[in-house]
């Protein structure tokens, strides 16, 4: 089975412009994320709207294909880059370009989901410490997904779900596994065709959650687990904790 990486990147961006362009450790932002992909996939691409993410990308030996300026998601992004790239590939993998420690072993962990035939769509997911605090699980930005005993997703919610009825909310993380979506996402190719084409949904809507309108539609997406924390990159502060990271981690110059 191959496996095409393809990493949605806009220049235009409410909360941060040009962040793909970010300097993060003396490479761009998109520079890292497509780094961390290159090798793990069959091939990899940055799919953008701009020349400049374009010629940025090609400056450090990148692959890149320049795609439409009206799309409203990644996926639709991702469905066009990879209608231009063609190839003989079965899954479409979609890595956002504000993920620049995205790891190997995540990438590794989605692929593992096609070894299930019947799998449509994949994602990741990461438990919840039990030292997290509830503070930390109530998050809205950080949507969770309750999935059934065949790793499928039953839904994603930016409220805490499942309700503990009877148990005081401190004690919410010591008696239940809680999943953090974590927002990688994976496609067979015929399968992503048929998704780009449907309206929006009234639960994608309520809970400007994307993939909610696939399972409204009558999709399974599949969910592997990983351990890994990530930082992803929203605002100028983001970068200012990921410039942080790299040099506790030693990694800025590599």
């Amino acid at each position: 089975m191959k496996f095409l990486g393809i990493i949605p990147a806009r220049y235009a961006s409410t909360r941060f412009p040009a962040k793909p362009l970010a300097m993060l450790g003396g490479k761009t932002v998109i520079q890292r994320v497509y780094e961390q992909v290159a090798g793990v996939l069959d091939d990899a691409y940055v799919a953008t709207d701009d020349e400049r993410i374009e010629a940025a990308v090609k400056a450090f030996g990148g692959k890149v294909v320049m795609t439409s300026v009206n799309h409203k998601s990644g996926t639709d992004r991702c469905y066009e880059a990879y209608t231009k790239i063609g190839g003989a590939f079965e899954v479409v993998v979609n890595i956002q370009g504000d993920e620049p420690f995205i790891q190997p072993s995540q990438l590794q962990a989605i692929k593992a989901c096609f070894d299930d035939s019947t799998t449509q769509i994949a994602t990741l997911v990461k438990p919840f410490a039990a030292d997290n605090g509830f503070e930390v699980l109530e998050n809205a930005n950080s949507p969770k997904v309750v999935l059934n005993r065949n790793m499928n997703a039953l839904y994603f919610s930016r409220s805490v779900i499942p309700y503990q009825r009877n148990a005081e909310k401190k004690d919410w993380l010591k008696n239940h596994t809680y999943y953090k979506h974590i927002g990688l996402y994976a496609y067979r190719v015929e399968v992503l065709k048929e998704i780009t084409s449907l309206p929006q949904s009234p639960l994608e809507l309520a809970e400007s959650l994307e993939q909610l309108r696939w399972l409204e539609n009558g999709y399974t997406i599949k969910a592997g687990i990983t351990e890994v924390e990530t930082i992803g990159i929203d605002t100028p502060q983001d970068l200012e904790r990921a410039e942080m990271f790299l040099k506790e981690s030693g990694r800025a110059a590599k």
